[in-house]
């Protein structure tokens, strides 16, 4: 049993005859969820896995080629990075470094970008920052429902505000007011801000494919 909130009386609780034991985390699907919602314990798990696989690949490949480390790093360290983050998004600055630092590390193991800075690297290497890459993913997750017609779907957050001004994006999203840090983390309400401040040319898109085109060109110069 988990019990969730600071007002929770903590009840203790039975089925048939036997007591249900409290848990302070639990994983669900995949995800460790514990009691406080800040998935702290997820990054951990998270950052462990990748740098452990990402140690095996130092010790066991020979090559330092970017050609031959960034696929590997793609598609077997960075993937433990970002399952399911849609749903464990980081809420601390702590804990986004924490996952940031894998990345550092390994784009620090390519040869000739040693000695260069992270934003340096990135760029030589054509990758976003991994906090970059969430906050692509939930743009596109936003612009899926606003064109679909599921604003309903995206919650009671968020409310599109039309517009008919001749400057900016003509499809704001009006977002509530939040007493509690931690709802200000859920999809909606993270990501209401940085739509807002999306261009019109990409809001406006014809297809999620064009969307995506301008959203990486508008996101390369934000590191």
């Amino acid at each position: 049993m988990l019990n969730l909130g600071r007002n929770n009386p903590t009840h203790q609780y039975r089925l048939a005859a036997d007591l249900l034991e409290s848990s302070s985390a639990e994983r669900d699907l995949g995800v460790l969820v514990d009691n406080r919602l800040t998935m702290s314990q997820q990054y951990a798990l998270a950052a462990k896995k990748a740098n452990g696989i990402l140690g095996c690949i130092k010790k066991s490949v020979a090559s330092r080629l970017r050609e031959v480390l960034l696929p590997l790093y793609t598609a077997l360290v960075r993937p433990h990075l970002e399952s399911c983050v849609q749903f464990w998004a980081p809420q601390l600055k702590k804990d986004e470094e924490l996952l940031e630092r894998v990345q550092w590390r390994a784009t620090r193991m390519m040869r000739g970008l040693e000695h260069l800075s992270y934003e340096e690297r990135l760029r030589e290497l054509g990758l976003f920052s991994l906090k970059k890459r969430r906050l692509r993913v939930d743009l596109r997750n936003a612009y899926k429902y606003l064109k679909g017609g599921g604003v309903r779907r995206m919650g009671p957050d968020s409310s599109v505000m039309p517009s008919d001004r001749t400057r900016g994006n003509r499809h704001k999203l009006k977002q509530r007011k939040f007493r509690l840090n931690m709802r200000k983390n859920f999809f909606t309400p993270r990501m209401t801000e940085h739509w807002n401040r999306l261009p019109r040319e990409a809001v406006d898109s014809p297809s999620l494919e064009i969307f995506k085109t301008r959203l990486d060109k508008g996101l390369c110069s934000l590191l």
